[in-house]
């Protein structure tokens, strides 16, 4: 289809979603990004954020957090290989705030380890996005 890109969004674990859509809106290293049927090819590295899927119309189909990636762009194809991602439908909000405090403790405990403060902080960030989306009560 012209109109469309195809989106496919691969974690770790397996394939999360693979559909034809309209627009995707992508969380970019330098800020996020539309694509669209014949958008640049594009390599984009991912900072925690949200993918938003738009299937058709104005309305958000799906929405994807993800911890970070990359993001590969062609003509008619978007592949997101994400470091860790789950759908909104999927989180736990009531496990939501424990995974917060396990993340800055982690922080805390990384000490002087830089490669373990990193991780721990990209986890927090992820997390934090989450709930500044208000959109998990």
């Amino acid at each position: 289809m012209a109109d469309k890109v195809t989106f496919e969004l691969v974690s770790p674990e397996r394939v999360l979603l693979s559909v034809e859509a309209e627009m995707v809106v992508v969380p970019g290293s330098e800020g996020d990004f539309a694509v669209l049927a014949g958008h640049q090819p594009t390599i984009s590295a991912l900072r925690p954020g949200s993918i938003d899927v738009y299937e058709a119309g104005d309305r958000i189909s799906s929405r994807i957090f993800v911890a970070g990636g990359l993001a590969e762009v062609s003509l008619d194809r978007l592949t997101v290989l994400a470091e860790a991602a789950e759908r909104f439908e999927s989180v736990d909000r009531a496990a939501l705030g424990q995974r917060i405090a396990e993340a800055t403790e982690a922080i805390e405990d990384a000490g002087a380890d830089e490669v373990k403060r990193d991780a721990a902080e990209t986890r927090l960030a992820y997390l934090q996005h989450i709930v500044e989306t208000n959109t998990v009560n």
